[in-house]
């Protein structure tokens, strides 16, 4: 039984208004087909420091395409990260902050606007918690095989989490987290953190299993059973895997099922690049079969394009919001 959500659970007007909640799609990737050269160990939380209207204008058009929910640049930010780099421990801290800030700001923007608010609730936004494997940016968070235990993991976490949750942040996004341990570390990091809120989505190697081997079925239903997890899935995985996982998660009750997959391309963690895969996604189609599974919200990850999500809404939700504002308030 699903343990009662805490007061600031941000999806319950969406879902009970629209019946589900789009993302958006890919950040990182998106600014590298822009023209930015993101080979560098912050990859796309170097352009916090170096390009951040860049940023800024990709959370708009993800807006524009209709996404409900944008996540912030700091998957990669980190103060170890930006320490690194070379900056002082403030200037680290303001950086990690800084990436939140950048999406609260677009967000602030586009809501601005009277004809944004005309069929629409207010857009959330998600302060991205990457794993441990994107610090090391070496395709860990594809594997989950780490050199640390549960106190490494905890120390590495601590400083970046607090920060992101005292944002004004609606949600937390622990996203593409491919260990059972650091799922584990995760969750207790957020019950120590008051009135906060996160959803955690998995990276997965196939139908049944998250990338370090564990069951899905297993870490799902644990980490679930957290009254500060307030929706539980998949990301960045290959989209042949979905179905399986979205029934499997069905299964197991663990809330509102997250899903935002990758195109369907795998990624070479050491050449660095992205390679053809067996499947592409034509995340429109895709996802209204995984919606009619039980996937409530859905984006893209890497590879994933605004136009994409533009056709997701219009394919998921055309006339919906229209439909509730006409038979009365939402």
């Amino acid at each position: 039984m699903i343990p009662q959500v805490p007061t600031r659970d941000p999806f319950t007007a969406l879902l009970e208004d629209q019946g589900v909640i789009i993302l958006d799609g890919g950040l990182a990737t998106e600014l590298e087909a822009r023209g930015h050269d993101l080979t560098d160990d912050l990859w796309s939380a170097r352009l916090i420091l170096e390009a951040p209207e860049s940023i800024r204008r990709l959370h708009l058009d993800y807006l524009e395409a209709g996404a409900d929910c944008i996540v912030s640049a700091s998957y990669q930010a980190s103060v170890a990260g930006f320490r690194r780099k070379g900056l002082d421990q403030e200037q680290a801290v303001r950086m990690v902050r800084r990436s939140v800030e950048l999406a609260l700001a677009t967000r602030e923007a586009f809501w601005a606007i009277p004809r944004n608010r005309s069929d629409r609730r207010r857009p959330l936004v998600a302060a991205s918690v990457g794993p441990y494997g994107a610090f090391l940016a070496d395709g860990s968070e594809y594997k989950g095989t780490y050199d640390l235990d549960a106190n490494g993991l905890a120390d590495f976490h601590r400083q970046r989490l607090q920060i992101l949750a005292a944002s004004d942040a609606d949600v937390l996004a622990c996203e593409t987290i491919p260990s059972a341990l650091e799922a584990r570390v995760l969750v207790g990091l957020l019950e120590s953190i008051p009135d906060c809120c996160a959803w955690m989505s998995f990276s997965c190697r196939d139908g049944t299993h998250i990338s370090d081997g564990t069951e899905i079925a297993a870490i799902a239903a644990e980490v679930a059973e957290s009254s500060r997890v307030v929706a539980v899935g998949i990301n960045c995985t290959a989209p042949r895997h979905i179905a399986s996982l979205i029934a499997i998660l069905r299964e197991v009750d663990v809330g509102p099922i997250v899903v935002y997959p990758n195109s369907g391309e795998s990624y070479d963690a050491e050449a660095k690049r992205w390679l053809p895969g067996e499947h592409h996604l034509d995340l429109a189609d895709d996802a209204a079969r995984w919606v009619e599974m039980g996937a409530r919200i859905v984006g893209g990850c890497c590879r994933t394009k605004p136009r994409d999500i533009r056709r997701l809404r219009r394919r998921l939700l055309a006339g919906a919001r229209s439909t509730r504002l006409a038979s009365g308030p939402g």
